[in-house]
């Protein structure tokens, strides 16, 4: 069985993984190629190219990088038409993705599958009419979204979200990650300004004010920044004007930066978050949160008037609650995070609310079963098996 396989994100590059994983458990010969990082590396990938030349978000943050992702689009669509493999797997990064899928299509009759089903129930819904021309199958990660594939006319399969697999931290390592950072009982927040620079640029200043205020009502207050490794100077050149000497996580810094992560993430009594699956990790260590989002002036302008829905977190969306406050485009702004921080570090109902909403979250996004990246696997053998 020969595969390609694209992915342009980390978040990617982790489902590529786990899914080429499952694969080798059931086709010891599997065959791949692709557009990947150091998971799908991991699996027998040499990447075409580096992959975080495709990890870029916003319709105003693309248009400098376009006509270096054109060319990969077309160097990528060569290599997948040269090959004529099985099948081509794109994962999520939809833009790029789904161009793929179509001058490759549009060449051949290669089966084509798109791992992430695009969030037309967010926004621009005709998505899925248009993708059908060219996807043959989907793997969705949520489950309300095999229904909007299949009536456009592709194959879906709700196959589980990946944070339901992960790791969750043990209440011995919370009390050891409390004590190695000096933290004792003093309230820990912690603070996730995104993966991308881009992002860590557009929201530090928010943050970091957002932080100033909650302080001033909390002065014990301990303040923890996880960091991707890509953006880890970044982050810490972005927090050392920030009160409360915040602690950040490097994960180039020892070989338990996963441990601690997690310990992290579950010794939170809140948490403030860039928009993005970072949600639902919290919500797997059941930490309370808010969300908030910047962008450029042109992406939200456009941004906002395509959406379809009135809350972006996936928690909210998943629950069918709206227990998670957000702070998007020009409500992003500091006292307004602030006041919503302060309301969970003292209102024990509202963060009662939200742990409810998130159990049910990773009920549904299946919880205490088949691993994602195996279930991922079977729906790919499914496809072309017919």
């Amino acid at each position: 069985m020969r595969l390609f396989v694209l992915a342009g994100e980390p978040s990617g590059d982790k489902l590529g993984g786990a899914l080429l994983a499952g694969l080798k458990s059931i086709v010891p010969d599997l065959d791949v190629r692709g557009v990947g990082g150091p998971m799908m590396q991991a699996q027998g990938i040499e990447s075409e190219f580096p992959m975080d030349e495709l990890s870029v978000m916003g319709i105003a943050e693309v248009l400098p990088k376009y006509l270096n992702l054109r060319k990969r689009l077309h160097q990528t669509a060569d290599a997948v038409l040269e090959w004529q493999p099985d099948a081509l797997l794109t994962i999520d990064s939809p833009d790029f993705s789904l161009r793929l899928a179509k001058l490759v299509k549009a060449k051949s009759s290669i089966c084509t599958i798109q791992y992430v089903a695009p969030s037309v129930w967010a926004w621009r819904p005709k998505r899925a009419g248009r993708m059908a021309a060219y996807v043959d199958h989907v793997l969705a990660l949520l489950p309300f979204e095999p229904p909007y594939m299949e009536y456009a006319g592709m194959g879906c399969d709700f196959v589980g979200h990946p944070v339901v697999g992960e790791p969750v931290a043990t209440d011995d390592e919370v009390r050891a990650f409390r004590a190695s950072e000096r933290i004792g009982d003093a309230p820990l927040i912690l603070v996730l300004p995104g993966s991308r620079k881009s992002e860590i640029a557009r929201l530090s200043a928010v943050f970091g004010a957002t932080m100033e205020s909650v302080l001033a009502s909390h002065a014990s207050a301990r303040i923890v920044v996880p960091a991707a490794s890509a953006v880890a100077d970044a982050v810490k050149g972005a927090v050392a004007s920030w009160p409360g000497q915040p602690i950040v996580l490097d994960p180039r810094e020892g070989p338990d930066a996963a441990a601690r992560k997690r310990a992290a993430f579950r010794a939170a009594d809140v948490a403030l978050a860039a928009s993005g699956t970072v949600s639902l990790e919290l919500a797997a260590s059941g930490t309370p949160m808010v969300v908030a989002y910047n962008m450029s002036w042109l992406s939200w302008q456009i941004m906002s008037r395509l959406a379809a829905v009135d809350t972006v977190t996936l928690v909210n969306l998943v629950s069918g609650d709206r227990v998670v406050p957000e702070f998007l485009g020009p409500a992003c702004r500091a006292p307004d995070i602030a006041a919503a921080l302060l309301l969970l570090l003292t209102d024990s109902t509202a963060r009662d609310a939200q742990k409810a909403a998130m159990d049910v979250t990773m009920e549904r996004l299946g919880r205490d079963g088949e691993g994602p990246g195996l279930r991922a696997a079977k729906a790919v053998l499914g496809v072309l098996k017919g």
